[in-house]
């Protein structure tokens, strides 16, 4: 049951998250919530296998007015359920605290799409996170190569850890591009996840149309492949190490 929305004339004017782009409907991004997406402009990684590289500088040309927004999900009361913060990395801002609190206090559950990268602003927005959708890089070994930036594969792990410990609901997930690892690589950090008690966990296959990487990038196939087989090996040796196991493409 949605709450009743504050007047727009309540709602904090002081918020300067800055934002490329929104999706104004989507029942993905948030499990079994009519959801839409705000995607916060700014990423402090450079993943190779990015397929949102628009997103990553800090500002951009075209870019939604915060209060335009605001104003937007006051017309969605009682249609939308939750409002997803992704990116980008929405971490990166510190206006995303309040942006939060404002969003929660309109009465919408809020979503949150990260890779942990500011494991100390995680937990300051951890409290008022419904469902939290978190990107696994790789094994901590390897993260920083497909991150590009020193010391990130440990924000990954710490940020992951603050989560499994503060009861909130979340999936896992890990982008996979078959140019940057291989299958018995994934299936470690597979087992890895399930000993740590994940329960939820999805393999989202890389996109190679617009990589950050370029020499990622192909206009032939859509997503990066591994022959039927392997694919399905792989499927079955890490699908009984959780409850819930997806293979997306």
């Amino acid at each position: 049951m949605l709450k009743v929305a504050q007047p727009i004339s309540s709602v904090k004017q002081d918020v300067t998250l800055r934002v490329g782009g929104i999706t104004p409907l989507t029942t993905i991004d948030f499990p079994n919530h009519l959801s839409c997406v705000v995607y916060c402009q700014g990423c402090a990684w450079r993943c190779r296998y990015c397929h949102n590289p628009e997103l990553i500088p800090t500002k951009a040309d075209q870019s939604y007015d915060w209060q335009e927004l605001i104003e937007f999900l006051h017309k969605r009361q009682g249609l939308l359920e939750a409002v997803v913060f992704s990116g980008g990395e929405p971490l990166l801002q510190s206006a995303l605290v309040p942006a939060i609190e404002t969003v929660k206090a309109m009465g919408f559950k809020v979503g949150l799409h990260t890779g942990g990268s500011a494991p100390k602003r995680f937990k300051a927005v951890l409290p008022n996170a419904d469902w939290v959708g978190f990107d696994v890089k790789d094994l901590p070994e390897y993260g920083d190569a497909i991150i590009r930036v020193e010391g990130a594969a440990q924000a990954n792990w710490q940020s992951l850890d603050m989560l499994l410990h503060s009861g909130v609901d979340y999936e896992c997930r890990t982008t996979v591009h078959w140019n940057l690892t291989n299958p018995e690589r994934v299936l470690k950090l597979a087992e890895t996840l399930a000993a740590k008690g994940i329960k939820n966990y999805n393999l989202q296959i890389a996109r190679n149309k617009n990589t950050l990487d370029e020499s990622l990038r192909s206009d032939e196939f859509a997503y990066s492949m591994i022959d039927k087989e392997t694919r399905q090996q792989l499927c079955t040796a890490i699908a009984p190490l959780f409850d819930n196991f997806k293979w997306v493409e």
